[in-house]
């Protein structure tokens, strides 16, 4: 079986990526592979043509693969929240909270991860033509070696292509840790429009041709996840073991203490909240154009592990 992640240098899909590397599926009896799928909506067509069996990504995409969540479902959170951060040049000297200070300025962002910014920056009363803000891809992203987006954009910050980045934890860590950049909007914890932290948040996703072929290795891929998150908050050190498995060393090094802020929103439970605040932000961006209810985007069968 195999699970591919968008971003392998990061926190955001961590969960997942150590459920392989801790031996968490092999235990629940499932052989599983990690796979590296950039960008996401490239991960979702391969899950949709079935040559994939899981995906940990960001759940508002989904209706990119599969349109009016016809054909797949979440399963689990591998964190709670929008879990992206924006990272605006130091010497701008940008005040934590301050999203005005964008206006003017050259973004980078990954496909589909721009969407929760742009409706950001519409909730918080910034045109991004009048204001002249500009987001799009970052120079150099996943070419060659180079396996992470948000470390990609540290490093195009630090070079001085762009004027800021909306990434991952562990691109806003490289890029505060060097000096080149300020953290001013971390979503997860709540910074931005009230209701942003509902826009997304990193799951895990499979097909409803994978839960009808094999329900039972649905529910141990559950199983498993919820057992990595657990074995992650009791001991810390393990994030440090996954990362020198597929991290070059900088960013191994670095990967525990990520993590370790991330462990309060480890909780595998998807709410009706969420998926309310989650399918109005699709409707607002266009990935959504017929209403769904929550078991129609989660697989609720499998939510009696979530607490196991």
């Amino acid at each position: 079986m195999k699970i591919a992640i968008p971003d392998l240098i990061s926190n955001s899909y961590f969960p997942a990526a150590a459920a392989v590397e801790l031996g968490f599926f092999k235990a629940e009896g499932l052989d599983m592979t990690l796979e590296l799928i950039f960008p996401m909506d490239k991960a979702l067509e391969v899950l949709r043509d079935g040559k994939i069996d899981f995906v940990g990504g960001s759940a508002h995409s989904v209706p990119f693969a599969f349109p009016g969540w016809k054909g797949a479902k979440l399963l689990a959170g591998l964190a709670q929240n929008m879990y992206w951060f924006l990272i605006l040049r130091a010497d701008l000297k940008a005040k934590k909270g301050d999203i005005n200070a964008i206006k003017g300025l050259n973004i980078g962002a990954a496909p589909l991860v721009e969407l929760g910014l742009k409706r950001m920056l519409i909730e918080s009363g910034i045109d991004i033509e009048r204001d002249k803000v500009k987001i799009g891809p970052v120079p150099g992203a996943f070419l060659g070696e180079n396996k992470n987006f948000g470390v990609a954009a540290a490093k195009a910050l630090q070079a001085g292509l762009i004027d800021g980045f909306w990434a991952n934890g562990m691109g806003a860590e490289v890029a505060v840790r060097s000096g080149a950049g300020t953290m001013v909007i971390d979503a997860r914890r709540g910074d931005g429009p009230p209701g942003a932290i509902h826009y997304t948040m990193p799951v895990m996703i499979t097909s409803d041709a994978m839960i009808a072929r094999n329900p039972d290795a649905v529910g141990a891929a559950v199983r498993a996840l919820v057992k990595t998150q657990q074995a992650l908050k009791a001991d810390i050190s393990l994030a440090t073991k996954v990362g020198r498995k597929l991290f070059p060393a900088a960013e191994a090094e670095l990967i525990a203490d990520v993590v370790k802020r991330d462990l309060p929103f480890y909780d595998p439970s998807i709410s009706h909240e969420f998926v309310k605040g989650m399918t109005a932000f699709q409707w607002h961006m266009g990935l959504l154009k017929e209403d769904v209810g929550y078991d129609d985007i989660v697989a609720t069968q499998f939510s009696k592990y979530w607490k196991s």
